[in-house]
């Protein structure tokens, strides 16, 4: 959903995404903020093109930063928000929190992909 100038989502995490019991595993919060990074410059991107449909994007960079165990007992909420941008690309900051604490950031760069890409519209 978007919310002002950013994206936002909320997502259950259940047992078998788990590090140890009771908390996320991080290659789980990567993905999150990987592709709810990823959605947000696309939005930016349709919009700012004025387009009808949302371009296809791929992950150029992204770093994580875990700041401290994220239990799974609730839900996550994640928000985004372009922070930079061109024609073709988006500079994301995003995070994710658990019971109203920051578990973890993530900064990105997304990159709208033309027809010969092999990740063209596969998604």
């Amino acid at each position: 959903m978007v919310s002002g100038d950013e994206v936002v989502a909320d997502w259950q995490p259940q047992p078998h995404h788990e590090a140890f019991p009771g908390m996320l595993c991080g290659g789980i919060i990567g993905t999150l903020l990987d592709c709810h990074s990823n959605w947000t410059a696309t939005h930016h991107l349709m919009v700012a093109a004025g387009a009808d449909h949302p371009p296809c994007t791929v992950t150029a960079d992204f770093a994580v930063k875990l700041l401290r165990p994220t239990p799974t007992s609730a839900p996550v909420h994640l928000r985004a928000r372009v922070v930079e941008a061109s024609a073709d690309r988006a500079v994301v900051e995003s995070s994710l929190e658990a019971g109203g604490k920051t578990c973890a950031t993530c900064r990105g760069t997304f990159v709208a992909v033309k027809p010969g890409h092999p990740a063209y519209h596969r998604w």
